[in-house]
């Protein structure tokens, strides 16, 4: 499949232009690092570009303060990670070998740079994907986890880390490698924690507070006005804020969970057009989401939208959960939908306890030597089945209907009849579960016969219905009789099918009422929907 960035070891390093470093120099200043300095070190800005003239610097590790990396970085190389875009904070300190001379450009200055030059910009982001892509695969990060498996609040932390592509490393409770970190943090061993560096140990951890170690999270002032607020941060939202960015609208997007919404769950998408080897969601949201960034398109995250309101100047205010308030010109509604959750006795106690909701890496650890049991018809389902039957003893699919015609792509239910490993049911539904802390046996209910039975399992994905995330809109736009919004066919403007009953309001992607819900389009709709946003601003001011 194709994946975030290039293989860094097996890139060809194209080396920036003499032209480059020229525009690089009149930008920027010359700065001398005596050796050993550190020129970044785990969560600081990165506040600015690093080009290397002369001298030598290396990747420490942040819990033994050695170098971490064979390779090192020397002249004609630069300094920098991902985060750069969108103002994040450094990943791992860094450090000048001997003495260092540097050309420093300061992190606007260089956006505006590499908006002006394309040639040199797509070095630069190509390299710092593939360094993301290198940490990714090689779990190396600042960010360590112990308990994993064991603590649910620790469980969170990897669900909100992997689904944002952020580098991190997981020990079980008693593995070596969690007595070392212990040790060097000076903490109980044998204890579940998050730990960002030697230093630092989060408490009662929260995605929140993650967020904010890594500078993924936005502090507004109060009442801060942008031209267009987009809620939700899957294909369609993305899509919106990448558009919005090359159209030249400030735009903030809104997401409570992961960049890439449900879409993002996907472990793999092989219909959209352009990747004939597939994708999976992440990666393409994760692709949208650094084109976003170039663009300077900001993003709050994690973050939901409790109320909307409509002021008496015609511009929105949106009441975030954590009470900041942002105020925008337009709105635009990407929050999809979500999976049902089923009327079940103790579904609340065991969910991120064995039951699920997407199908990544990080669910498909759980399923080793183990029955998944997936309940649905859809294409995610049919994904997360042909993905988990490589990690899981076998799986198991729950279908309420009698055919997955209507509901699967052919292509996808003729593969998932042909594998050996995956059993289709239907007309079954699970109708109780079984447990103490953790799942442990579910049982199966047919709903022709009345019959039941009971399955062992340690892993239930719930993958069915769609729940739209529709109620923070406070009664402002005009919804359908399942929660869904309401646009075009007259609907607030004519001139536009996303347009919704309230101006300034537009919907798209899986929230739409008639929409057709598939990642394409949403990544369609997200995308021409900017055109009528840039309008109405403009129209208003």
């Amino acid at each position: 499949m194709e994946t975030i960035g290039g293989d860094l070891r097996q890139m060809q390093r194209t080396p920036l232009s003499a032209s480059h470093v020229q525009a690089l120099r009149e930008a920027g200043k010359i700065a001398t690092y005596p050796a050993g300095t550190f020129l970044a070190r785990p969560g600081e800005p990165v506040d600015r570009f690093v080009y290397v003239e002369e001298g030598e610097i290396e990747v420490v590790n942040p819990y033994t303060d050695k170098r971490h990396l064979p390779s090192t970085l020397g002249p004609t190389q630069f300094m920098g990670e991902i985060a750069f875009l969108n103002g994040g904070a450094w990943s791992m300190p860094m450090r000048a070998v001997r003495e260092t001379r540097v050309i420093e450009v300061p992190r606007e200055a260089m956006l505006k740079l590499m908006s002006q030059i394309p040639e040199m910009s797509d070095i630069i982001i190509t390299v710092f994907s593939a360094r993301r892509r290198r940490q990714l695969d090689d779990r190396d990060g600042v960010l360590r986890l112990i308990g994993e498996d064991e603590d649910r609040n620790v469980r969170r932390i990897a669900e909100f880390a992997s689904r944002n592509r952020i580098p991190y490393s997981s020990f079980s409770l008693r593995s070596p490698e969690a007595e070392a970190t212990a040790l060097s943090c000076s903490i109980a061993l044998g204890e579940p924690a998050v730990i960002f560096g030697r230093s630092v140990v989060v408490t009662d951890p929260t995605p929140d507070k993650v967020a904010r170690l890594l500078g993924l999270h936005l502090d507004f002032r109060n009442d801060e006005t942008f031209d267009v607020l987009i809620v939700g941060g899957g294909p369609a939202g993305v899509a919106a804020r990448v558009y919005a960015g090359a159209e030249g609208l400030c735009a903030l997007v809104v997401e409570d969970i992961a960049i890439g919404g449900q879409a993002g769950t996907s472990s793999r998408i092989e219909n959209y057009m352009g990747f004939p080897t597939g994708i999976s969601g992440a990666d393409l949201v994760w692709r949208g989401e650094v084109q976003a960034m170039k663009f300077g398109t900001h993003f709050a995250m994690p973050r939901r939208v409790k109320l909307l309101e409509k002021l008496s100047d015609q511009t929105f205010c949106a009441t975030f959960d954590n009470g900041q308030r942002v105020r925008a010109r337009a709105v635009v509604v990407a929050t999809g939908v979500q999976y049902r959750r089923p009327p079940l006795d103790r579904l609340a106690d065991f969910e991120g306890a064995g039951i699920y909701y997407a199908a990544t890496e990080m669910e498909a650890r759980y399923c080793k030597g183990t029955e998944a049991v997936i309940v649905g018809g859809g294409n995610s389902a049919g994904q997360a089945a042909m993905f988990l039957s490589r990690s899981a003893s076998c799986v198991r699919v729950l279908v309420r209907g009698a055919s997955l015609a209507a509901s699967m792509s052919s292509y996808l239910s003729r593969r998932l009849a042909a594998d050996p490993r995956i059993t289709i049911e239907y007309g079954a539904e699970v109708s109780a579960l079984h447990g103490a802390e953790h799942l442990q046996a579910l049982t199966i209910h047919d709903v022709k016969t009345g019959a039941t039975r009971l399955v062992d399992t340690r892993a239930l994905f719930i993958m069915v219905g769609a729940a739209p995330n529709t109620e923070w809109l406070s009664g402002l736009v005009k919804l359908d009789d399942k929660g869904f919004v309401i646009t075009g066919s007259g609907e607030g403007s004519a001139s536009s099918p996303f347009a919704t009953s309230l101006p300034g309001i537009f919907a798209v992607g899986d929230v739409r009422a008639g929409s057709v819900k598939r990642v394409a389009s949403s990544v369609g709709e997200g995308s021409v929907v900017i055109s009528k946003v840039w309008e109405y601003v403009n129209r208003k001011a």
